[in-house]
């Protein structure tokens, strides 16, 4: 009897730790995308016939603060069925940039095959209807985030390559089509998502890391570098809410704010803004402009599991948002 009590308890004992085992292993599979988080993601775009889990839609507001679907736009404006040129799982991470009177849109595409991310651009006439064009930066490494902006007469680029243990910079040969090399901003380290923004005279550079959880500043006079990292790095750190650029550094209203995306309790919710108070080398204070997202997922459709992303302009009077959504 005393053996089979004995039995009895260590059967128990093995289902007790096989269950604790897979709820840890289902928490690390949801917050930090283990394997085979990938393959599971790939089976599930599979079997979407409209855009897959990331697509591209519009968003409008009277500020860039307060933004809703665009009027008149059937969202999502690009899919990974509008992609022509590779077997695209989704489209993402949208920037926006106006030259000669057209708009152009860069942003990710991943390829099926590979399981890579691409930079590939859209065009419009009035920043509503999108028509592809191709993919225009292929990497052996992933790309994504496509940071796009101008500086001195010249398109830049800087998109996320955290696989190159890098942040590069590309420049534009011949707008919007060909892009080279440029150099490293910063190497060395797994960086994700940078964000630039030319702030009283200085370059600033805000990258967080594949953890998502702090945020480092860096600074530089020349877009070129030499890059110093800020006194007070990480200026943000074991917050999955708020540490992650959402977006481009918007600059409104004489103030200064920055996007983030909320990944707690899963990546990709929704899309908060926090004003930046003081900014120098040796100081940074911040604070949330409000408790409610900026933008998040609607509970259905393209992006009814979450939102990441915001790329905002000026438009014809009315800011004009490049947004992301996420089906599931």
């Amino acid at each position: 009897m005393k053996t089979e009590t004995r039995r009895t308890l260590v059967g128990v004992g093995a289902i007790g730790f096989a269950l604790l085992l897979g709820m840890a292993y289902g928490v690390a599979f949801l917050r930090y995308e283990v394997f085979p988080y990938q393959l599971v993601q790939d089976f599930r775009a599979r079997g979407e016939p409209t855009h897959g889990p990331w697509s591209i839609g519009i968003y409008e507001g009277d500020t860039p603060l307060d933004l809703a679907p665009a009027e008149g736009v059937e969202n999502p404006v690009l899919t990974a069925l509008d992609v022509t040129d590779t077997d695209a799982v989704f489209v993402a991470d949208p920037f926006m940039i106006t030259e000669g009177g057209r708009h152009h849109m860069f942003f990710e595409v991943l390829d099926r095959a590979t399981n890579k991310g691409d930079i590939a651009y859209a065009v419009s006439d009035d920043g509503r209807s999108w028509d592809y064009q191709r993919i225009v930066l292929d990497e052996e490494f992933h790309l994504s985030y496509p940071y796009v902006f101008e500086w001195e007469g010249e398109h830049w680029m800087v998109p996320e390559t955290f696989e190159d243990s890098s942040v590069r910079l590309y420049r534009a040969t011949s707008f919007p089509e060909e892009w080279e090399y440029v150099g490293n901003l910063l190497s060395g380290y797994r960086y994700t998502d940078a964000s630039l923004v030319r702030h009283e005279d200085r370059w600033w550079l805000f990258v967080t890391t594949t953890a998502n959880d702090v945020l480092n500043v860096y600074h530089a006079d020349e877009l070129t570098g030499p890059w110093q990292p800020h006194a007070m790095n990480p200026v943000v750190k074991d917050d999955l809410d708020q540490a992650r650029p959402g977006g481009r550094m918007l600059q409104y209203d004489g103030r200064l704010f920055r996007l983030t995306q909320d990944d707690y309790p899963s990546y990709g919710l929704q899309v908060y803004a926090r004003e930046i108070l003081e900014l120098t080398p040796s100081s940074y204070v911040e604070r949330p402009v409000r408790d409610e997202a900026i933008v998040a997922g609607s509970g259905s459709g393209w992006n009814g599991a979450g939102m990441h992303h915001i790329d905002a302009h000026l438009v014809d009077g009315r800011w004009l948002a490049m947004v992301d959504g996420r089906s599931w």
